[in-house]
């Protein structure tokens, strides 16, 4: 296979011939180093390595291309990551690429002269090239698993997969290299087959595939100053915080690290990663540096109860089994509200899906897709969805847009992205997977059917706490009452029996 193409694009010379012998030290083993002094000429030669099928990882240029010229390597390799080079102390430079970067013509850029290229030059090229070779390149499959395309068991296992991390290799059980494995292994049971080297599971509970790969999937025991509840981004700071302070800490998690924030393709308003972060590394990274601090991780269990022992918590898991705990920090999160359309519940999986189930993006190549939301999630899922799609609509019941404003100037400036204001989803349409949506312009009265590759529902939330029972006051959607909420919407609770206030 030809390597990957990393391109250098600047109208010095000297510092074109200086970055490329740089970049060829590090990087040449693994991708062609190729160079040009004119953009129009690098251009060119960047439209015609794609139209060869050549894959184009990374192009680093200087500012004095323009933004315009970004986005044309943008609409021409969608997937390779954009670096602006910038001149030390060139204020206007610096403005453009602030600009440029903001808009999502750019992602990021690089300071010229880079001094020792070891403490600003590689490390940005590497992050920029392993966040391109995640989703450009074919992973070493950890986990082979073969059953029913489009049955609801395979997909959630797929949606696991992809925020757990876990490279998979997903085959139709009934495709001439499904049935060849199904009969290598000698199973002849339940489907989807699950296979790890020479083991074979069918049709398995989460955490029996958990344990096959060596996850942690029961706790230690014992007496714990705090169990947290869900590793999403505030468990997972909660776990940091409580482990790094010699507290003996257990996260339980159902699913995966992260939550949504998981999901998420890009973050680019995180603290601390100028260039963004996509939600499952962000997780890796949180749940890691717990780790190294102490805490412990139980994954795949759910919790099922919490009740007083003493002057202690005994928090329920599903099982049968319970931890005792000083403390427990209740991080469960929230999951999307469904949608009552007709049709739609039948499809979820085969084309429809809740959240923004970045994994099926690449097959998404050429076709239509349309997303319900208008929220940051709605919006991040946009953007990643239009790097594949043909088109990506968003539909939104109200007059405005609700995410952050670096989100709608970046699908302001994709120009296959949609937005329709006052749109409702009325309907969808398809036998064995989704076919078309039909919506409804709440202004006009009229109603439109269009060919659809895929729906992505993200509206609403609602939260996990029905597990808290009568234990903790909630209000009536279910979210858990704090401060003076406490006392006012006690709703004939018993009342707040300290002398300080909640």
């Amino acid at each position: 296979m030809t390597e990957p193409i990393l391109f250098v694009v600047d109208d010095d010379p000297a510092t074109l011939e200086a970055l490329a012998a740089v970049l060829e030290r590090r990087f040449g083993a693994d991708y062609r180093i190729l160079a040009d002094a004119s953009p129009a000429s690098a251009l060119a030669r960047i439209e015609q390595a794609c139209e060869r099928g050549e894959k184009v990882a990374l192009v680093v240029a200087s500012e004095t291309s323009g933004p315009d010229w970004f986005v044309r390597v943008r609409d021409l390799c969608s997937g390779a990551g954009r670096c602006m080079l910038v001149g030390y102390a060139d204020a206007r430079a610096y403005a453009v690429s602030r600009r440029a970067i903001a808009l999502g013509q750019a992602e990021t850029f690089l300071l010229k002269p880079w001094g020792h290229p070891e403490e600003r030059l590689y490390p940005v090229v590497s992050e920029m090239l392993a966040s391109w070779a995640r989703t450009a390149l074919p992973q070493p499959a950890i986990l082979r698993i073969v059953g029913e395309r489009w049955s609801s068991r395979f997909v959630e296992l797929r949606d696991l997969a992809a925020r757990n991390s876990i490279a998979c290799e997903f085959l139709a059980h009934d495709s001439a290299e499904g049935q060849r494995l199904l009969h290598e292994m000698g199973h002849t049971g339940r489907l989807p087959a699950v296979i790890f080297r020479n083991q074979v599971l069918g049709d398995p509970m989460n955490a029996e595939i958990a344990e096959m790969l060596g996850g942690h999937t029961e706790p230690e025991g014992g007496l714990y100053d705090l169990v947290i509840v869900g590793a999403g981004p505030a468990g997972l700071a909660a776990a940091v915080y409580g482990a790094s302070d010699g507290l003996r800490t257990l996260v339980i998690e159902s699913k995966a690290p992260g939550g949504q924030a998981g999901t998420t393709s890009m973050i680019r308003n995180y603290l601390g990663f100028p260039r963004g972060i996509s939600g499952a590394d962000l997780a890796s990274r949180a749940q890691e540096q717990a780790i190294s601090l102490g805490a412990e991780f139980v994954i795949t269990r759910e919790v099922t109860g919490l009740a007083p022992d003493g002057d202690e918590w005994s928090v329920a898991l599903a099982g049968g089994s319970a931890v005792r705990a000083r403390t427990v920090l209740v991080g469960t999160g929230v999951s999307y509200n469904r949608l009552e359309i007709e049709g739609l519940d039948a499809l979820v999986g085969k084309g429809v899906f809740y959240g923004p189930a970045t994994m099926e993006a690449p097959a998404l190549a050429g076709q239509d897709v349309f997303l319900v939301g208008a929220g940051n999630s709605a919006g991040q899922a946009a953007v990643h969805l239009a790097r594949y799609a043909a088109t990506v609509t968003l539909l939104v019941r109200g007059t405005s847009l609700s995410m952050s404003d670096y989100l709608v100037k970046q699908m302001g400036r994709t120009d296959n992205i949609r937005i329709r204001l006052q749109t409702a989803l009325v309907r969808v349409h398809g036998q064995r997977r989704l076919e078309a949506v039909e919506v409804r312009d709440r202004m006009k009265e009229t109603s439109e059917r269009m060919r659809a590759g895929a729906l992505f529902v993200l509206i609403g939330a609602g939260p996990h706490t029905a597990w808290l029972a009568k234990m903790v006051q909630r209000d009536p959607q279910g979210y858990i009452l704090t401060g003076p909420n406490v006392i006012r919407d006690a709703r004939g609770e018993p009342p707040w029996r300290l002398a300080r206030a909640p």
